[in-house]
């Protein structure tokens, strides 16, 4: 007799997978595994790390890292593309390998080209996210060249506005943050 049963993934299984350079993710105990990203993907991913990071240099309310690993439970555990949180809340989500245990307070996402993995960060990441706690979540897509964000409202992420070439990001959550949207797509 075989069983109907789907697998359901943990992070335990991730430590017998290989380095092999692939990016191996788990969502309610679903692998996922995605290539190395478009060369505009990451260009992308550089230039919003790159006005996070120059922010958060200047006012030192907090740190942005690309691609850190995010361990929700043993069966949520993401990578995505940039964070930022702050020094207060980064302090009390570090384990001892340097991943995150816990929501930060930005989440940022860079759209790839296969609707297969637009629809994972519009949806499944989307919900991963609004219920475990982050308080703003951005989604950058270089083919439409424009930037959905999302913001906590009544416990849930909700998209708040989708920003244009010519408009300018700004956000509550990072006093006197500014980028042009161009700026991030460039």
């Amino acid at each position: 007799m075989t069983s109907t049963q789907p697998v359901r993934w943990t992070i335990a299984d991730l430590e017998l997978f290989p380095e092999d350079g692939k990016r191996y993710e788990i969502i309610d105990g679903d692998l996922i595994v995605t290539r190395a990203p478009h060369w505009k993907h990451q260009e992308v991913v550089g230039n919003v790390y790159a006005q996070l990071k120059a922010w958060s240099r200047q006012t030192g309310l907090g740190r942005t890292a690309i691609a850190p690993g995010i361990i929700f439970s043993a069966t949520d555990s993401v990578i995505p593309d940039v964070v930022w949180a702050s020094d207060r809340r980064l302090e009390n989500c570090l384990d001892e390998l340097g991943h995150l245990t816990d929501a930060p307070e930005l989440v940022v996402e860079v759209l790839s080209k296969s609707p297969k993995d637009r629809q994972r960060d519009l949806e499944l990441k989307l919900k991963l996210y609004s219920t475990q706690g982050v308080q703003e979540y951005w989604i950058c897509d270089y083919q439409n060249i424009e930037i959905k964000v999302y913001r906590r409202e009544g416990g849930m992420l909700k998209l708040v506005v989708t920003l244009f070439e010519q408009d300018t990001l700004t956000t509550p959550l990072l006093s006197g943050f500014s980028c042009l949207v161009v700026d991030v797509f460039s």
